[in-house]
């Protein structure tokens, strides 16, 4: 899809760097929105866009509105709020990045369609520097023919495209994918924890886990940051908390009973309840390591 005009709402840390990448790609941005005000004025700057004091106007100054918002609550306020996205959507392409329960993707979806706009939920696998450089792994998810619409525009962002099937199926297959991470790196955490009170030298240990069973994507992204308590935000333990939750939805919903999820999840819900929610998820290992108070300056 050649499209002249690009909007965005929500314009954090993920939001923003695509905004970037797209400006950086030669697309036009016509319109952008964020709560934080000071914030959208100089990433509307940095863009080149209109920073918009209502949401309704970015649909009305776009031909295709990427979303990038927290959670369910958000994302309900954008689309079905007083003043919403859906003003005017006929025949605008609206692409919803946000990892937030299938079933409001799946309500977002319907009401799209029932107004005559193209709606596509895209959540992401990947890291801000992977937003920025344009390395997104997105999962596409919606009508067939609105993925076609966007999958040209969408490469500009990615290093994968997958479709994956129809509404919600993507917001699913984004819980599994966080699910699985997340239990991976309380395991980590766990294993690295234990090492270190039996006086092995984690350095060593590390080295060993990546020649063996114990190795991971996870030790390789987060194993360096647990050892050296460096915790810059990339994926932060609150967001680990909120979408081990949709799993855990799921899982309920189909019967399943999964002790490693509830088991990872009380530890995120522990980082967010004592004021760690907001560091990186690999901040976990302050809870596990004996020689560490969860509460230390960090």
């Amino acid at each position: 899809m050649n499209a002249s005009r690009i909007g965005f709402v929500g314009l954090g840390r993920m939001g923003a760097n695509m905004a970037r990448r797209m400006h950086d790609c030669g697309h036009h941005l016509s319109a952008v929105f964020d709560i934080n005000k000071e914030h959208l004025a100089t990433i509307a700057k940095e863009v080149g866009a209109r920073a918009v004091e209502r949401g309704s106007d970015v649909t009305r100054h776009s031909d295709v509105i990427f979303t990038v918002v927290t959670d369910d609550a958000a994302m309900r306020a954008i689309f079905f709020g007083t003043d919403n996205l859906f003003t005017e959507p006929r025949g605008k392409l609206f692409i919803n990045c946000a990892t937030i329960s299938p079933r409001v993707h799946v309500e977002i979806e319907r009401a799209g369609e029932e107004l005559g706009a193209d709606v596509l939920e895209a959540p992401m696998a990947s890291s801000l520097t992977h937003a920025r450089e344009g390395k997104l792994y997105m999962m596409l998810a919606g009508k067939e023919e609105s993925f076609r619409k966007a999958e040209s525009l969408l490469k500009d962002l990615t290093v994968s495209l997958r479709y994956i099937g129809g509404p919600g199926k993507g917001a699913e297959l984004k819980a599994l994918v966080n699910m699985v991470m997340n239990i991976n790196t309380a395991g980590l955490a766990e294993g690295l924890g234990l090492a270190e009170a039996l006086g092995l030298d984690l350095n060593v240990v590390k080295e060993v886990f990546s020649q063996t069973g114990a190795n991971s994507r996870v030790l390789e992204t987060d194993g360096p940051d647990m050892l050296d308590r460096e915790h810059s935000t990339f994926f932060s333990a609150s967001h680990a908390a909120k979408d081990s939750g949709i799993a855990l939805e799921l899982a309920r919903e189909q019967g399943l009973y999964l002790p490693l999820l509830e088991a990872s999840k009380r530890q995120f819900d522990c980082m967010v309840k004592i004021g760690l929610g907001e560091i990186d998820k690999s901040g976990i290992s302050e809870l596990t390591f004996k020689s560490r108070k969860a509460d230390a300056n960090l």
